[in-house]
């Protein structure tokens, strides 16, 4: 395919005025073959890159004008969404639109031109579903909440533990205000559900095999073809499991279920649309911002300038569903009964009027103020484990006989080099002269040639039993342990292997409660020995002291629930099912995926 003009130009003539945005993308077979050997029966993880300039520079070097400078940049670039998003123009033409300005790059980056004169509502989402001005809302604990009879609520979680962890909270709080709970999610979270009290029901996909994917790859083209295949199958495992986990009765009691409201977490990918076959509600709960907004970007994404944030929740959430549009297009057909979501159209992650509740503090990250009244910021939601833990005698001997230690660990992601890693951390550790506690996790970490007096080996631990006994914590920066070591007023060094978790390492960084995150690949001793001093400093232990007595005034299941009741809509669903507003001449990227009835 030829090569757009708008590639043409001197990257190293820019004036500053270049956005550069990387986002982890999962690719599907809706992409057509490339010179980048991306096919178009692949599914892979890749990362954008986003570039704007003013000008462009020709191949002479000169600096010219544009020639569709008649109506301007922005003109132009709503005209070419128009015609990539109209269902009646073919596949391969919007293919050939697409690279009028964007080019698929041989390191699995897409450079897409912003041009500078681009006003922010031609890059807007849908309107209604992000608001310009933080409107004032009743707190929680205030807030009139009707009476809703007793439910039976099914709460739909992909990921790994740390993502299962917050709802189980949730699922117990509600059980405890009456209603029926079942979490569908991994099985190998059986034990971890039933032992909390609350319905199990399988769902697919391993989230081993899913982690081991995302962490070896890195959010570009896979290194082994042979795994496509696979990852594909995982998605779709867990896809035509959403169903069953909504109305098939009990696995192991056979008690009958039939749902009568859904929560779930974006990575469920089928949800809302399981939702709209059953015509029952669904309110969405996540970790990791997935809401569009202008005061920082996609956390899967890579983008510095303001311009592009909100552009960047936009293509996360295209090129999500471009990867999975196939996928779920035959779960809608063969299991939903429902028709086919169109190309390009609609909104894939959710309609603009669902409510969604983010499991944060808001003293971390206060709730943006271009973030409507469907969108609350909840708190972290922890669950009570310290109280049931019985430590061994030798993990409490151990931490009884010096001062304080370091945790490091990594929790469910695998590791490409444990051996190597254990080395480093030890060895920092002795330079730095501190004890640390290793967990082994999923990675295999702490395999030691010979025992360490200052160092401790441990397999599995609650983290809020543990993280009050540490000076320090030093991890993977999931959701979770990064809410479990601020509570417990931790300093934090996070070494951020894909997701949310460069995110989440800069907003602890942000705010001075630990030093700039250290991506795995860079880990190294130096960079492992400057953090370890970074946390050691008493004004960054103050700061996290004073975070975590914010936090403690919070109570983010009793928020989240109470968020679940507000917007509860009764039977609204089941007499007017949710219709996307209608559709502007020039329709918004993100207006385009997803749903069209």
């Amino acid at each position: 395919m030829a090569e757009s003009p708008v590639n043409h130009h001197n990257p190293q003539s820019s004036s500053g005025d270049s956005v550069d945005l990387d986002v982890e993308i999962v690719a599907g077979n809706d992409i057509a073959s490339n010179s980048s050997g991306f096919t178009g029966s692949s599914s892979s993880k890749h990362s954008m890159s986003i570039e704007s300039s003013a000008t462009s520079k020709s191949d002479s070097g000169s600096s010219q004008p544009r020639k569709f400078e008649k109506h301007g940049e922005s003109y132009k670039l709503r005209i070419l969404a128009t015609k990539l998003f109209d269902d009646r123009v073919p596949f391969r033409k919007k293919l050939k639109l697409f690279h009028r300005f964007a080019n698929l790059k041989d390191d699995g980056t897409i450079q897409l031109e912003v041009p500078e004169d681009i006003k922010p509502q031609s890059l807007d989402i849908i309107p209604g579903a992000v608001h310009t001005e933080c409107i004032d809302e009743e707190p929680f604990d205030t807030a009139e909440l009707r009476d809703i009879p007793p439910l039976q609520i099914v709460i739909l979680i992909v990921g790994t533990r740390g993502d299962v962890q917050p709802f189980i909270a949730i699922g117990k709080r509600l059980q405890e205000d009456g209603h029926r709970v079942r979490l569908a999610t991994h099985s190998n979270f059986k034990d971890f559900v039933l032992t909390a009290g609350l319905e199990f029901f399988p769902l697919g996909g391993d989230p081993k095999v899913l982690a081991g994917y995302m962490v070896k790859n890195k959010g570009f083209l896979p290194s082994v073809p042979s795994e496509i295949p696979t990852q594909r199958q995982q998605i779709r495992d867990i896809v035509f499991s959403l169903l069953p986990a909504c109305k098939d009765p009990d696995p192991d009691t056979n008690v009958p279920f039939k749902v009568d409201a859904i929560i779930a977490n974006p990575p469920a990918y089928g949800h809302t649309h399981v939702a709209e076959a059953l015509k029952v509600p669904i309110h969405i709960f996540f970790t990791m911002p997935w809401t569009p907004t202008s005061e920082f970007p996609h956390p899967l994404s890579r983008v510095k300038q303001p311009i592009a944030y909100k552009l960047s929740y936009q293509i996360v959430d295209s090129m999500i569903w471009l990867g999975i549009r196939d996928i779920v297009n035959e779960f809608r057909k063969k299991k939903l009964q429902l028709r086919p979501v169109t190309y390009l159209s609609g909104n894939y992650s959710s309609p603009p009027d669902l409510p969604y509740g983010y499991i944060w503090s808001p003293h971390l990250v206060p709730k943006p103020k271009d973030w409507g009244p469907k969108i609350d910021v909840v708190g972290f939601c922890f669950l009570n484990l310290a109280s049931n833990y019985e430590p061994p005698d030798l993990l409490v001997k151990w931490l009884e006989g010096g001062d304080p230690p370091i945790y490091i660990g990594f929790g469910s992601l695998p590791l490409q080099e444990p051996e190597k890693m254990t080395q480093i951390i030890v060895r920092a550790l002795e330079i730095t002269g501190q004890r640390g506690i290793i967990n082994k996790g999923w990675g295999g970490l702490g395999d030691l040639a010979e025992p360490k007096d200052f160092v401790y080996i441990l397999d599995n631990c609650p983290h809020d039993w543990l993280f009050s006994r540490c000076k320090a914590v030093v991890h993977h920066g999931g959701a979770g342990t990064t809410a479990a070591g601020l509570k417990a007023a931790c300093p934090t060094t996070i070494i951020p292997f894909f997701g949310d978790q460069p995110f989440w390492g800069e907003q602890v960084h942000a705010r001075g409660l630990g030093p700039a995150p250290i991506p795995v690949e860079e880990f190294s001793l130096d960079k492992l020995v400057g953090a370890i001093r970074f946390m050691l400093d008493p004004k960054v232990k103050e700061l996290a002291v004073e975070l975590s007595k914010a936090m403690e005034e919070e109570d983010g299941v009793k928020g989240a629930v109470n968020a679940f009741y507000k917007h509860f809509p009764g039977k609204r669903l089941e007499s007017e099912p949710w219709s996307p507003p209608a559709h502007s001449k020039f329709p918004s990227l993100r207006g385009c995926f997803g749903c069209r009835r």
